[in-house]
């Protein structure tokens, strides 16, 4: 049974500091590469911090410097500090498998989403 559970997010001021968490089902998540999504209101879901199961790390310009992706796979989950958040950070963020960074292509492999997690930075 796939499972995807986000956790952590919360209201925080600007240049504050949050991490997230994801537990997932283990299977088909444990041999991916995994990553951060997030889509904010009337923009499209995008991909923000990826990790390979060998542990190379790669990141969107807008995030880079101040957001950290990590993995423990003996724990079935995936982590995301962000530090320094920016008012434009406020999305709902998701994890799930990250095969590619080409804008949308994550449809064409993935079909299940967790519920995802609110972060909102504001004053």
């Amino acid at each position: 049974q796939v499972q995807l559970v986000e956790s952590g997010g919360s209201l925080v001021q600007p240049g504050g500091s949050l991490e997230l968490s994801c537990v997932h089902s283990g299977n088909i998540f444990t041999l991916s590469a995994m990553g951060w999504y997030r889509q904010a209101p009337g923009k499209q879901r995008e991909l923000v911090a990826s990790m390979t199961k060998g542990g190379s790390k790669r990141y969107a310009d807008s995030v880079k410097g101040r957001f950290t992706i990590f993995r423990d796979d003996s724990k079935n989950k995936v982590y995301l500090q962000m530090n320094g958040l920016l008012p434009e950070d406020t999305a709902v963020y998701f994890c799930n498998r990250a095969e590619s960074w080409s804008p949308g292509a994550w449809t064409q492999y993935i079909d299940y989403w967790g519920q995802g997690t609110q972060v909102t930075v504001s004053s």
